[in-house]
């Protein structure tokens, strides 16, 4: 399933597709064009009962002005390893990324910093895993960050899950 498949949900707006979603954002960077955003993707995960429950957050920072987030959740088979796990948490957010890129492009949005956080970290059962997912996020040309400082993934999305 891609970034632009599901129905998304904002705290404020209720139910967007992603095409609203990138409205949304568009619409904030030309209230503030003066403004620096961050736009960042993460997703976490829980399982439950032979399923893995994914939620994938877009938070949009307007720097020193707050923000807005726009969430999915994605519903699927558990996988069999917690490696499986966290790349199909990569992935997700990589898609979303990626979608995202594109519906600027197609707007004519070129400058556009974007992040993924991954719900990984130097400590705990995910610590092996690090080099390799972030690695291959910065082979992708993204900018990546990883726990404490993932907070779109370990904060926003988990919070949803």
């Amino acid at each position: 399933m891609d970034g632009k498949a599901a129905l998304y949900h904002s705290p404020t707006l209720g139910r967007l597709t992603f095409q609203e979603v990138v409205n949304e954002i568009v619409a904030m960077m030309a209230a503030g064009p003066d403004d620096v955003y961050s736009i960042v993707v993460g997703t976490d995960s829980q399982t439950y009962y032979g399923e893995a429950e994914y939620v994938t957050a877009i938070v949009v920072h307007r720097v020193g002005r707050g923000g807005r987030y726009f969430w999915r959740r994605v519903v699927e088979r558990k996988p069999k390893t917690l490696r499986d796990r966290i790349w199909r948490e990569a992935w997700l957010s990589y898609e979303t990324a990626q979608a995202l890129i594109q519906a600027f492009k197609e707007r004519g949005i070129f400058d556009c910093r974007l992040e993924i956080h991954v719900d990984i970290g130097r400590g705990g059962r995910t610590r092996e895993l690090v080099e390799e997912v972030v690695g291959a996020i910065r082979g992708s040309g993204f900018f990546v960050r990883t726990k404490p400082e993932a907070y779109a993934a370990s904060v926003v999305a988990d919070k949803h899950t």
